[in-house]
């Protein structure tokens, strides 16, 4: 049977008891012509709002500061934009179109392009509930650290002390740390441990969806009003923070490591690998929540321009986020290793009447405070491991690459260099009041890729769409209880690293052929001309169906034969060592992450073999209806509703899976 095209809204009047409002300006007359069918933004200030909220998150601020540090600087920049231009923006367009042409959620869309194909909506519902259990728990931690800013001194500036003894796990590792893995995760040493629940971030949580339940208690129309203020007051402070990073000491210093090329980390696969998946997960793609959202546009807004401008605004916030984020861990790192250097001036001293005086350094190391960095190194590089009393190198780059990634670098390495900041408790609060809006309009977009299609797709929970929204929120906190307990940061970090990944790229692989070989990528150009009032690129067409395609491919082949040639591991905080150490899954939590993958990516098959089974059936009573009855053939040549399925190839459409 052929595809027809796209469904038009009059398809779908009576679907929906919402009503379209449209865009101010020089949409408005367009949208006005449009029939009744669907709710919309109000502004198209709105819609931006909403999809650089949702794409712009955590990851922008924690994750791609580190892979640019770790991949060669300036060079993995170079192949960040390559690859956003290529494949990103590309798919990011084609997801915002499909959504936009036909005025659904994800599951409404690949329903549409065949029925074949609704499990890719369902999939991502699924990845979207996952992503939404861990996130709003890492929106509590910062909730927890946002109530603890308000004091002077911070908690976690100094060492605690019992019976006038410093806690020696604290020593051992440093005050951020302790108070991180001690004070408001009081973790286990490992995955095993289970421990009890954590009453300060069960009630952390239950405050996080609540916030959730209330922005998003009404659909499009409350969230986006939390959105003028969660969307841009994290740039705000970002902004504010690169002010104050650029005026402290060692800021320059962290901003040139960071941006250093190293242009041989091209021939790395696993660059490209690293660099594709950022370019992937920043912008969103798979989760349905860009459908989503750009289902509520009307039908003559400029997709195009959006998917260029989206991406533009997320990638400025990456470096904006890393040029902050190293200024200040180039001022932390500025202090560790001047603490370093005078702490092996005064070993120096200590030893200097048993060293050859020819080893000595020139400068006068009997005023540690006055000995320069780079001529410690020098000397430390030639006779350093000469001289007894075990000296140590004091380098820069190595002290900055401590715990810069994830919530290490929010909870630990960048609160720690917060501390150290006059009226710390200010720029503390000021941090985690941005990371919790960063949070809560990537939340809204998460919420919104269950929400949209579940409401689009099953009547009787459009008609209850409060209900839905209220009962969505309460069984996420139910289990979201898992991530609260002592052990809790473990189940964090597996579903972060494996719920996600993987069924994500699977969705994206099936969408992009869906609609380049399925429905065809001629054809879908065709309908973005028709909604636009002109044609994208033909080079689109060759993105869709082979480079981005490939590209996916290639992407799922290498995170799979990675997760099975390296053992999957977790780092587990060692009370006794007082750090951090990789430990492997056990085997149930190993059967785990098995089971999150099977069931975010078993939809996909599911739907497809329910479709065919239930095409059969049909085929079967129709054949059985035709056995009964006795065809009836007219003289003229009329067009029944069986003409179509009758010569499949008298259409220009591409056939059914």
């Amino acid at each position: 049977m052929e595809k027809q095209p796209l469904p038009a809204d009059d398809d779908r009047a009576g679907t929906t008891d919402s009503v379209v409002d449209s865009y101010a300006g020089e949409e408005s007359q367009e949208a006005s012509c449009e029939p009744v069918a669907r709710a919309g933004w109000n502004s198209k200030i709105e819609y931006f709002l909403a999809q650089v909220g949702f794409s712009v998150g955590l990851g922008n601020v924690w994750r791609f500061p580190y892979l640019c540090h770790q991949n060669g600087g300036g060079a993995f920049l170079l192949l960040y934009v390559l690859l956003m231009l290529v494949v990103g923006i590309p798919l990011f367009f084609l997801e915002l179109a499909a959504g936009q042409a036909i005025r659904q959620g994800s599951i409404g869309v690949w329903k549409s392009i065949s029925p074949r194909l609704a499990g890719i909506g369902y999939s991502s519902c699924v990845v979207c509930f996952f992503v939404a259990l861990y996130y709003n728990v890492i929106l509590a931690w910062s909730l927890f650290y946002l109530g603890n800013s308000f004091q002077y001194p911070l908690p976690w500036e100094q060492c605690p002390e019992n019976r006038n003894v410093t806690v020696i796990e604290c020593e051992k590792s440093s005050p951020t740390s302790y108070f991180w893995y001690r004070k408001a995760l009081d973790i286990t040493d490992s995955i095993n441990e289970t421990g009890s629940f954590n009453p300060y971030i069960v009630c952390c949580l239950l405050a996080a969806w609540t916030i959730v339940c209330l922005g998003m208690f009404k659909g499009i129309k409350t969230s986006v009003k939390v959105m003028y203020f969660s969307s841009v007051f994290p740039y705000v402070v970002l902004i504010c923070f690169l002010i104050r990073g650029l005026l402290l000491d060692g800021a320059l210093e962290g901003i040139s490591y960071m941006f250093y090329p190293k242009l041989e980390i091209w021939g790395d696969v696993q660059v490209w690998r690293q660099a594709a998946t950022q370019v992937f997960f920043a912008l969103g793609l798979g989760f349905g929540s860009i459908i989503a959202y750009s289902s509520y546009n009307p039908k003559n807004n400029n997709c195009h321009r959006d998917a260029f401008t989206v991406s533009s605004i997320n990638f400025l916030t990456s470096v904006l986020a890393t040029l902050v984020v190293f200024a200040v861990l180039g001022f932390r790192a500025k202090g560790k290793v001047i603490e370093c250097v005078v702490s092996n001036m005064k070993l120096l001293s200590m030893h200097s009447g048993h060293v050859d005086s020819t080893l000595l350094p020139s400068f006068n190391y009997s005023d540690p405070s006055s000995v320069g960095l780079e001529d410690y190194r020098a000397w430390f590089k030639q006779h350093g491991s000469s001289i007894p009393g075990n000296l140590t190198d004091c380098d820069l780059e190595t002290e900055m690459q401590k715990g810069v990634e994830g919530t290490g670098l929010a909870f630990i390495a960048f609160t720690e260099a917060m501390s150290l900041l006059p009226g710390s408790p200010f720029w503390s609060t000021l941090f985690f009041l941005m990371l919790l809006n960063l949070g809560l309009s990537t939340m809204f977009g998460t919420m919104e890729g269950i929400l949209t299609p579940l409401k689009d797709s099953f009547k009787p929970l459009a008609k209850n769409k409060t209900k839905l929204t209220i009962f969505s929120c309460v069984a996420g906190f139910l289990i979201g209880l898992l991530f609260t307990q002592r052990c809790g940061n473990y189940f964090v970090t597996m579903f972060d690293d494996y719920s996600a990944t993987l069924p994500l790229i699977i969705v994206v692989v099936f969408e992009t052929f869906s609609v380049s070989w399925v429905y065809g990528a001629d054809r879908f150009l065709d309908d973005i001309e028709a909604m636009l009032g002109w044609r994208p690129s033909v080079v689109y067409k060759y993105l869709w169906k082979y480079i981005c395609l490939l590209a996916m491919l290639g992407l799922l082949g290498a995170s799979t034969i990675r997760m099975f040639i390296t053992t999957p591991t977790y780092k587990a905080w060692n009370q006794d060592k007082a750090s951090e150490e990789d430990l492997p899954y056990p085997n149930w939590a190993l059967a785990v992450l098995a089971l999150l993958i099977i069931s975010a990516v078993m939809p996909v098959p599911l739907a497809l073999i329910l479709s065919v089974l239930r095409d059969r059936t049909k085929q079967t009573s129709r054949d059985t209806e035709n056995g009964r009855y006795s065809i009836v053939r007219t003289d003229d040549k009329c067009e029944t509703p069986m003409t179509d399925m009758s010569d499949p190839n008298q259409r220009n459409g591409g056939p059914l899976l």
